[in-house]
């Protein structure tokens, strides 16, 4: 009987998603074909992301969370698709959004949290909080404080994949509002002259912090921006045609042709961070009628549930399981120890003596007494 349902669960369905929008290149085909076992884990997956990253909100609200907190709620398609198209073997880098890419890399939500609290026993060891995850063994390289940075460490990942032969395609993430910075057409030119495999995605969530795209851009159509490289534009908040996309521009780096632009069409529900209250710039209207139009959880709950794949009590079932999962990780993570006193002195340089010299904030609080190395 397992055998069976296994078996039901691999059957392929083919389901339609919006048109592509193409430059320089013909777009992909708007037919998807997947299976009821990965359209369940889509949703689960995104599912999951939403719920941390609410349980992260009310951290923040509750001054458990510190500094800065983007959250990511809104543009869980454009993750979870990409994700779904590639392998770990490719490298993923992207802005300071980044709690769910980190997740989908494999981490676990109660190490993401305790990193967001500061705890020890989160990724970058409680001293990188919210913008500076990290997963270098699943080739996911952060986690980027500084807008546009992961721009050119982007294609440098790209390039490295090159020169090792190793097959991979570099993913490199960044928003409308980055999309102006001089290095990504530095960046840009780099890939196309050496024709790197690289994908340049704008995920388009249509603000720069509080500034709307038509305010900072003279051009909008940010997938035609590449110019002397090819680009789409996705519906964004459609998993399955953020994977179909995904697809295919990995499949064309991969083939040695070079470079290629997504924009991803989506939202985000919250503020630029935490900091934001996200109505000063846009009404309450504005967003509520994107949630009730176009959420990506939701959009993918009416394809199951009109395709007969899970019914609506099996879906409530799964959510009610991820809340608890979610809550436990909360408290795990509330629990995890903070970082030693000396975890101030570690992680300065690779492969540091602890007796390196290292100056605080005057000299009489420095650490160590080495003042050149091998000393």
């Amino acid at each position: 009987l397992k055998a069976e349902s296994d078996a039901a669960d691999r059957v392929p369905i083919t389901l339609e998603v919006n048109p592509f929008a193409a430059y320089q290149c013909e777009p992909p085909s708007t037919s998807v074909v997947t299976s009821r076992a990965e359209l369940v884990e889509y949703y689960t997956s995104m599912y999951r992301m939403r719920r941390m990253e609410l349980g992260a909100d009310a951290l923040y609200k509750a001054k458990l969370i510190r500094g800065f907190c983007h959250l990511y709620d809104g543009q869980e398609a454009v993750c979870v698709g990409m994700e779904a198209a590639i392998s770990w073997n490719d490298s993923v880098i992207t802005s300071y959004r980044d709690h769910c890419h980190q997740l989908a890399r494999g981490d676990t939500p109660a190490n993401i949290i305790s990193e967001l609290l500061g705890k020890h026993t989160g990724c970058a060891k409680g001293k990188g909080g919210s913008m500076h995850m990290y997963m270098a063994k699943n080739n996911f390289y952060g986690g980027n404080g500084i807008v546009g940075a992961q721009q050119p460490l982007g294609a440098g990942l790209a390039f490295a994949h090159k020169y090792r032969g190793d097959g991979g395609v570099a993913f490199v993430l960044y928003g409308d509002g980055a999309s102006n910075q001089g290095q990504l057409y530095e960046a840009m030119n780099m890939a196309a002259l050496w024709k790197l495999p690289c994908i340049f995605v704008c995920e388009n969530n249509q603000y720069g912090m509080g500034t709307a795209k038509a305010r900072s851009s003279a051009n909008t159509d940010y997938y035609t921006r590449g110019l002397y490289m090819p680009g789409i534009k996705v519906d964004g908040m459609s998993v399955l045609a953020v994977r179909q996309a995904s697809e295919y521009a990995a499949a064309y780096a991969r083939s040695g042709a070079g470079p290629m632009v997504i924009e991803m069409d989506t939202y985000r529900y919250h503020g630029h961070s935490m900091s934001d209250p996200g109505v000063t710039y846009r009404d309450r209207e504005e967003v509520s009628g994107v949630r009730r139009a176009r959420d990506p959880i939701e959009g993918l709950k009416q394809i199951i549930l009109s395709n007969e794949i899970a019914t609506a009590e099996e879906l409530k079932a799964m959510e009610t399981k991820i809340r608890k999962d979610i809550d436990a990780a909360i408290e795990v993570a509330k629990r995890a120890p903070t970082p030693p006193a000396d975890e101030l002195w570690r992680d300065v340089y690779q492969k540091q003596d602890m007796r390196m010299f290292i100056r605080g904030p005057d000299m009489t609080s420095s650490h160590g007494d080495l003042y050149a190395s091998g000393a």
